[in-house]
């Protein structure tokens, strides 16, 4: 555990990379200071420092923060939907806005009772998307809370499971590959249903008399550069951009050591891709007969 009492940059960027929450260390928001209902929200509960999201044959739910961000990291502890969850999708991810939009979803695929969840993740930048990756877990993800963050800086976007890299999009733009961080983005969460695709393909549908199904959601965190919307987007993009880490003291995901994976980020890294990655579109080529610029082969 990291030390409140220390408050050197060192030390708040080894929490950083250790997975201790730096926005609530001192600071810990209720949930309607961060977040607001944007859709279902007779199908949202809150419980304490839980939020729960009801899916039944008549409805889902979703929620939206209040605010919009450049760069740094946001972070939900989930309980995903357990026994028979066919057909359902949980959804934590970042989005702008519009057509153009950029984006990067974490996606919980339902499963019948006793196959494994399936996390899809899938990177838009100018509103192309098409780079999805779908990984395996190597836990249960319906029986405790695990925590799942999406980092973006100006070198990289890192989806991380327990703070374990699962996938990295490196800034190519040198090599006229689009990277995001000209649009701001809120932080989302949903549950819907998504039986058309989300369990084998679509073959196996939504069985009703399960329902409802419920995702639990707890610390949610989001430590990023806060755009003001009243703001310039050109002024808000080059502040967002420009602000010197060391001399603002908080945009701890902008130093150096967070530019790049560390060594044991890699292996770990490595590891979820030997042992637990089931699809890359990388290595699709009947989709792409040429692989993608961005993945490097």
């Amino acid at each position: 555990m990291c030390p409140a009492s220390v408050a050197t940059v060192a030390v708040l960027l080894f929490c950083a990379l250790s997975g201790v929450a730096i926005a609530a260390a001192g600071n810990n928001p209720r949930f309607d200071e961060l977040f607001k209902s944007s859709w279902g929200e007779d199908h949202m509960l809150h419980d304490g420092e839980l939020i729960r999201l009801k899916l039944d044959a008549f409805s889902g739910a979703g929620f939206v923060s209040k605010k919009r961000y450049i760069y740094g990291k946001a972070t939900a502890e989930i309980k995903l939907v357990g026994g028979d969850s066919a057909g359902t999708v949980t959804a934590f991810y970042m989005s702008s806005e519009g057509a153009n939009r950029d984006e990067f979803d974490f996606e919980f695929l339902g499963n019948t009772t006793g196959e494994p969840y399936l996390v899809q993740t899938n990177i838009y930048v100018n509103g192309i998307g098409n780079r999805e990756q779908r990984i395996d877990l190597w836990f249960n993800p319906t029986a405790d809370f695990h925590s799942y963050s999406i980092l973006w800086n100006q070198k990289q976007v890192v989806f991380l499971v327990d703070e374990t890299p699962i996938r990295v999009f490196l800034n190519q733009e040198a090599k006229g590959v689009a990277f995001p961080g000209y649009q701001s983005m809120g932080v989302y969460n949903s549950l819907w249903k998504g039986d058309g695709w989300a369990t084998q393909g679509g073959r196996v549908k939504t069985n009703w008399s399960h329902s409802p199904f419920i995702v639990t959601y707890r610390a949610l965190t989001i430590d990023g550069c806060e755009v003001d919307v009243e703001a310039a987007v050109d002024d808000e993009v080059r502040r967002c951009g420009e602000s010197d880490w060391g001399k603002e003291g908080r945009y701890w995901w902008k130093a150096p050591v967070m530019q790049k994976l560390t060594v044991h980020q890699l292996h770990q890294l490595i590891w979820v891709r030997a042992k637990h990655l089931i699809y890359d579109y990388c290595f699709d080529y009947a989709r792409f007969p040429t692989a993608p610029p961005e993945c490097g082969h």
